[in-house]
């Protein structure tokens, strides 16, 4: 089998960082998600927490599983100045056979970003950080947000050993299926390339609905929100 090189839903873009133009942002819940979850071409599922870690801080896990893939990531982040940023982030990988774990330190004290683990050299950074930036993984609750304040979908992502604009664009209304419902959703695209996400917004939903995220026109990662609490 062929397998795909993607980055493990990092390119999220995926949910709750704002860029410097954003609003402040509203106040923090925790939840729980649940998704039917679709890798390398096979069925599994896939989660969703975020979960408080103590005064003034919270964790953000997302994970993905099925027989040939198993993606674990956290982010644990803060509020500060009205604007949530990460603190610190690890992701573990398996695709087949292959493995990669990845940490990474946003020092905001020194203003700047490392990352340790199975990284390259020229990737371990330091990078400068500026205010309003975040990980990938955070831009799935910032993307709930913006778009049901009709914000502007522009980030700056600090991630990988270099930080880089993320634009998405609102690609018009689609009805889908949430939980056995169907729900109006504004769907948004970002495309980089040969790499393309495309995530699903339910009014109401502190989650994407749905994300997407393709490469070389071939789905690699397809997540459907299934419930959520």
């Amino acid at each position: 089998m062929k397998t795909t090189a993607f980055t493990p839903l990092r390119l999220l873009a995926a949910t709750a960082v704002l860029a410097a133009s954003s609003a402040p942002a509203l106040a923090i819940e925790g939840f729980t998600a649940q998704y039917q979850a679709s890798a390398l071409g096979m069925s599994g599922e896939g989660q969703m927490v975020l979960a408080p870690q103590g005064d003034n801080r919270w964790q953000y896990t997302l994970s993905v599983r099925n027989q040939a893939v198993d993606l674990s990531q956290k982010t644990v982040f803060d509020e500060y100045d009205g604007r949530l940023r990460p603190l610190s982030s690890s992701d573990s990988s398996r695709l087949l056979i292959k493995k990669k774990n990845v940490n990474t330190v946003y020092d905001w004290g020194k203003a700047q970003a490392t990352w340790s683990g199975d990284v390259k050299p020229d990737r371990a950074g330091p990078v400068k950080l500026q205010a309003g930036d975040m990980d990938a993984l955070l831009v799935n609750l910032a993307i709930v947000r913006d778009v049901a304040a009709g914000k502007p979908l522009n980030y700056r992502m600090v991630e990988n050993g270099r930080a880089k604009p993320m634009v998405y664009q609102v690609a018009g209304k689609e009805r889908i299926t949430v939980g056995g419902r169907a729900q109006d959703a504004t769907k948004v695209v970002r495309t980089d390339g040969d790499k393309q996400t495309i995530v699903w917004i339910v009014p109401d939903t502190p989650v994407p609905a749905r994300i997407l995220q393709r490469e070389n026109g071939q789905d690699a990662i397809d997540l459907h929100l299934k419930s959520w609490r």
